[in-house]
């Protein structure tokens, strides 16, 4: 939160990013909004490039996973400090080149690409593919044939490894739905050398997102350091090892990996490998970068609860009511007065539409703005119009000024696709 702290503007203390107050965007911008720093997101890429740079890594690729956040403006920011990109959809690899992302540095990846998106990636200069499946690889196989290329690819392994993070959000388990079992990988590149379309490239294993301890990465990496080396022994030309991503960031206090330490144990798994490294960070790039803003509705007192009755919800920032997530809230005006607790209820007509719980909190008064911390993942790429609530604005603060990157549709638009 180093560029998002209390200032003193007209003898109110009042919550700033960098050097812009909230309630003045927000008079603006109306609320809810979604609020981002381009210095935050500026420091968390380059935390990744320094901790290459500490340990003498030179051959290594950063690409941002996009779907934590595939606003064109931040995705552009990123393309300019030479991110490549992870991606999961043709959407996402349309929405990465037209932000200026060098196809050749996109990896796409992605447990049900059709044939269409596989047509789509191929003809648009992606040449880097992560394959989860062998039915996946012959269909890569005859897309790429019938297009006169050659299509680099690695299979995606599953190490059978708990990342020790929420149950919906580990990918790494034999039970999940991701990646080819380790121990089938020999069998399947033997069967991939015969196929003339492609190339093998290397390895890739994604084990999970939200990952607060380097544990689950190192046990991770050994397997897929050994699978490597044994595949590198029966001939097969291993040219890179993609880590994948899952880097955790603080929401509640929660203890964080140096990023240091992560890189170093890289490069432990690439000693005499010789092999280039992928990395495809997405939360841990954008996360801490971006907070919701939501003004307060009413207070609503019942026999058991007190709600804050906000204007954001669940169809605005899902997180907490798909994962039981926390963000941190603060008041935009940090006040004084009594405190009592309360919980965050959106408008939304579901019951999960409970974006905070038990939060002492200064009581508010209609109006008071509210910020959720640690929102710039998985808030505004995961928001829809459900309830036919409009998609809310998103703004990048650059230093003193700031700039609206998405604005609010109106309800005209809305129904554009659906009236011709």
């Amino acid at each position: 939160m180093k560029y998002f702290s209390y200032k003193n503007l007209r003898n109110k203390n009042e919550l700033f990013v960098e050097n812009v107050a909230i309630s003045e965007i927000a008079k603006q911008v109306g609320t809810p909004f979604y609020c981002y720093s381009r210095l935050t997101l500026f420091e968390n890429y380059h935390s990744f490039v320094e901790a290459f740079e500490v340990h003498k890594i030179l051959d290594y690729k950063i690409c941002y996973a996009i779907k934590a956040n595939y606003n064109f403006h931040l995705v552009k920011i990123l393309a300019g400090l030479g991110a490549g990109i992870d991606a999961v959809s043709a959407g996402e690899i349309h929405r990465a080149i037209k932000a200026g992302i060098d196809p050749k540095k996109i990896v796409f990846a992605g447990v049900g690409k059709t044939r269409e998106d596989l047509i789509f990636a191929l003809q648009n200069g992606v040449e880097e593919f992560s394959v989860e499946s062998v039915e996946e690889m012959f269909l890569l196989n005859e897309v790429a044939t019938n297009l006169h290329k050659i299509a680099k690819f690695s299979l995606r392994v599953n190490p059978d490894v708990d990342a020790k993070t929420h149950h919906k959000i580990s990918t790494g388990r034999k039970g999940d739905k991701f990646g080819i079992d380790i121990d089938l990988v020999e069998e399947i590149y033997a069967l991939a050398s015969k196929l003339p379309a492609l190339e093998i490239y290397g390895i890739s294993m994604h084990i999970g997102s939200q990952i607060t301890s380097l544990e689950p990465f190192e046990i991770a990496f050994e397997k897929l350091r050994k699978l490597c080396q044994n595949l590198i022994k029966k001939g097969f030309k291993i040219k890179n090892l993609d880590f994948g991503g899952g880097v955790g960031i603080d929401y509640n206090s929660d203890k964080t990996i140096n990023l240091k330490e992560y890189v170093s144990l890289i490069k432990k798994t690439i000693q005499d490998l010789n092999v280039k490294v992928t990395i495809a960070p997405g939360r841990a790039i954008v996360g801490s970068a971006g907070l919701l803003i939501t003004k307060t509705i009413y207070l609503k007192e019942t026999p058991r609860k007190n709600f804050v009755i906000i204007d954001g919800a669940i169809n605005d920032l899902m997180r907490p009511g798909l994962y039981g997530s926390y963000h941190e809230v603060l008041p935009v005006e940090k006040k004084e007065g009594f405190k009592n607790n309360f919980d965050f209820a959106g408008p939304v007509c579901e019951t999960t539409d409970i974006l905070a719980v038990n939060r002492e909190i200064v009581i508010p008064n209609a109006n008071d703005l509210f910020a959720f911390c640690s929102a710039g993942a998985y808030g505004s790429s995961m928001s829809n119009e459900y309830n036919c609530r409009p998609l809310v604005p998103e703004v990048l603060v650059d230093d003193n000024k700031f700039e609206i990157i998405r604005r609010r549709p109106t309800f005209a638009e809305m129904l554009h696709l659906e009236i011709s």
